[in-house]
C-alpha cells in the first residue's frame, strides 16, 4: 500500500532531506585519490550523529555500515573498507538517515504526523569522478544525472510510474547506456523501503497513478554494458563488469507537480 503524506509531513521530510544533502555534499568534497571507504564512513558517522540523525542502512538486511561505497562496476551496496580510490575511478556514495520526530519537536505538532509515527527516513545517492577520468566514463556519469532529471520531470499528479521509468530508460538507451532493471527506487517515510517500487524502465500504461502526497526515491542506475546484474558479497555489480553510475533523489508529489526533498 502506498502511504500518502500530509503537507506537514512533507515539510518535516524536507528538513531531513536538506540535512542529508549537506552531508552528501561534504562527503563528496572528500572524494580524492588515496581516500578509503573507511575514511568516508567515519566522516558520515560523525556528521549523522552531530545532526541528530540515526543510521538507516546499518543493520538493514545485515548491512554493516551507514554508508554505501560502490566503486566502478559496483552498482549499489558496496561496503566501505580499506580500498582506496585510484585515478580514473568512479565512486557512488549512497546514504540514508533516520530522523526521529524529536529532532523537530519544537517546530511541529506531533499530532499532525500519524503516518510517520516515531520519525522518518531520508535517502539519496551521487556518483563522483576520481582524478582524470576517461571522457566516455564522464559521459556515463553525466547521462545518469540527466536520466534522474528526466525521471523527475515526469512526477506530477495523474502520471503513471511507468511513464517515469519509460523516460529514464529511453534517455539512457539514446545515450548508448543501459538502465539497470533488477534494481529500483522505492517509496519512503516511516520505513526506509515502502511501496511503490520505482522502476528505471516501463511504459506509460504501467504502474500506479501518481497522487498528491506520495513520497519516493528515484534512482537511475546506468551501465556502460548490459543491464544484467550479479552479487559480489553484499554489493550488486554488473554481470559483464562494465562500469556503472547511480544518482538518487527523494521527491514528493504536490498539487503543482514535484518537490525535490534532497535539494
Amino acid at each position: 500500500m502506498i502511504t500518502i503524506k500530509t503537507k506537514e509531513e512533507i515539510e518535516v521530510m524536507a528538513k531531513g532531506g536538506k540535512i542529508l544533502k549537506s552531508i552528501i555534499d561534504e562527503l563528496g568534497s572528500h572524494v580524492a585519490i588515496g581516500v578509503s571507504g573507511k575514511d568516508l564512513e567515519k566522516i558520515a558517522e560523525r556528521m549523522i550523529k552531530e545532526n541528530g540523525g540515526e543510521f538507516s542502512f546499518k543493520g538493514q538486511d545485515g548491512f554493516p555500515s551507514c554508508l554505501c561505497f560502490s566503486i566502478n562496476e559496483e552498482i549499489v551496496h558496496g561496503i566501505p573498507d580499506s580500498r582506496v580510490l585510484k585515478n580514473g575511478d568512479i565512486i557512488t556514495l549512497d546514504l540514508g538517515i533516520f530522523f526521529s520526530l524529536n529532532k523537530f519537536i519544537s517546530e511541529i505538532d506531533e499530532n499532525k504526523y500519524p503516518n510517520l509515527k516515531n520519525g522518518f527516513h531520508t535517502d539519496m545517492a551521487r556518483t563522483y569522478l576520481v582524478g582524470d577520468v576517461d571522457p566516455e566514463i564522464q559521459r556515463l556519469v553525466k547521462a545518469t544525472k540527466k536520466a534522474l532529471k528526466r525521471g523527475i520531470s515526469k512526477v506530477r499528479p495523474g502520471n503513471t510510474f511507468g511513464e517515469l521509468g519509460e523516460a529514464i530508460c529511453k534517455f539512457s538507451e539514446q545515450q548508448g547506456f543501459s538502465a539497470i532493471r533488477n534494481l529500483c527506487g522505492h517509496g519512503i517515510g516511516a520505513e526506509l523501503h515502502e511501496d511503490p517500487d520505482v522502476l528505471n524502465y516501463g511504459k506509460k500504461s504501467w504502474g500506479e497513478i501518481m497522487k498528491e502526497g506520495m513520497v519516493f526515491c528515484i534512482e537511475p542506475m546506468l551501465s556502460m554494458g548490459d543491464y544484467d546484474i550479479k552479487k559480489r558479497g553484499m554489493a550488486y555489480i554488473t554481470e559483464d563488469n562494465s562500469l556503472s553510475a547511480h544518482f538518487e533523489d527523494m521527491v514528493a508529489i504536490t498539487k503543482d507537480g514535484v518537490r525535490i526533498l534532497t535539494e
